[in-house]
């Protein structure tokens, strides 16, 4: 199994995926695609477009089912094949529980277009965990200092520019205090030019020990930033490597294809 280790967390790792297999329709989307992730690691998912690196995430967090494998989270089964080979989700109220302890940072904002950026972020806190609006909204205000836009509180998300939509889409995650932060490929609907203020508040969340894991096109990124890079290609992880071997000899010749035409 392709998988990362922290040396300082001797501990349950956070994500655990074994054999997830996902079908749609007649195509084989994922063909038992195992990782583990440990506390505090960075796993950068490389790979061509139509790999199965979105499907894989959006698995993570149920926003897709699985036709086979297995899901812990923190320890926590969200999901097991049984000896039959049928999938098994944990009781809605637990499997809602496991979730909500990942954050999702999708492509394309999500945000609610009726809200003001504080608005959208105090959101979920209140109607999902049913926090009282006085403790919410301070520490939304300082997850906006965090990723430099409080002077947007009161601004509706026509306003800004998709560089400051994902900063809110990524604080939105962040209120509701997850352990691991999922990134479907935040950047790749954004400018070049704002493309970095993007980055840099994910650099600053790693420097903070986030566990995260990111399907990206940034190299840049994969590189520095992560603990380990995962290729993914035609529904299978290739390969996982430090970033350092991943980039200067990777081992597989689709890789080493895949990165001759990216770098």
């Amino acid at each position: 199994m392709p998988s990362t280790t922290n040396e300082l967390a001797n501990v349950t790792p956070m994500i655990v995926a074994r054999d997830i297999r996902k079908r749609f329709g007649v195509v084989e989307v994922l063909k038992g695609v195992s990782l583990e992730i440990a506390k505090g690691d960075v796993v950068a998912v490389i790979g061509p477009s139509g790999s199965g690196k979105s499907t894989f995430l959006r698995c993570l967090n149920h926003l897709e089912t699985v036709d086979a494998g297995e899901v812990l989270i923190a320890g926590e089964t969200l999901v097991s094949s049984d000896a039959a080979g049928v999938c098994r989700y944990a009781p809605d109220a637990e499997l809602r529980r496991i979730c909500r302890r990942m954050g999702m940072v999708f492509q394309h904002f999500n945000l609610f277009p009726h809200l003001t950026v504080l608005q959208n972020i105090i959101e979920a806190p209140l109607t999902v965990k049913g926090l009282a609006r006085d403790a919410v909204v301070p520490k939304a205000e300082e997850l906006l200092r965090k990723v430099g836009l409080f002077d947007k509180c009161d601004s509706y998300p026509a306003r800004l520019s998709g560089g400051q939509k994902q900063r809110v889409a990524i604080a939105r995650a962040l209120a509701m205090e997850p352990d691991i932060m999922l990134f479907d490929e935040p950047t790749s609907a954004l400018d070049p030019e704002l493309t970095g203020e993007v980055l840099r508040s994910m650099r600053q969340l790693a420097d903070e020990h986030m566990t995260m894991l990111v399907v990206t096109h940034e190299m840049a990124f994969a590189r520095e930033v992560s603990s380990s890079v995962v290729f993914m290609d035609a529904g299978e992880i290739v390969e996982a490597r430090a970033p350092a071997e991943m980039f200067s000899s990777p081992a597989h010749p689709r890789t080493q294809a895949f990165l001759e035409h990216m770098l």
